[in-house]
């Protein structure tokens, strides 16, 4: 079994946290204020660089504003039509 990091399921999960972040027109600085870390850390999600766990998740959705339940939802949706667009 691959590392969750380099799975096409684990990138999909970061696509949809960083559009959920540029939805609300949040830059990676604010992001990285709200979650008291630096924007390279924020970075290094983004990018998959870093793997983000559970508790990690919630901060992150909370900080953008997005409830954590619909986030999974549509996450476990959009895994379960074979990642499907981010649109």
């Amino acid at each position: 079994m691959d590392k969750s990091i380099h799975t096409d399921n684990y990138k999909a999960f970061i696509a949809l946290l960083r559009k959920h972040r540029q939805d609300v027109g949040m830059t990676q600085i604010e992001l990285a204020a709200r979650l008291e870390e630096t924007q390279v850390f924020v970075s290094k999600c983004e990018r998959g660089e870093r793997r983000l766990d559970l508790v990690e998740t919630i901060e992150w959705c909370r900080a953008i504003g997005v409830p954590f339940a619909s986030f999974a939802i549509q996450l476990d949706e959009m895994l379960q039509n074979g990642l499907s667009s981010l649109s």
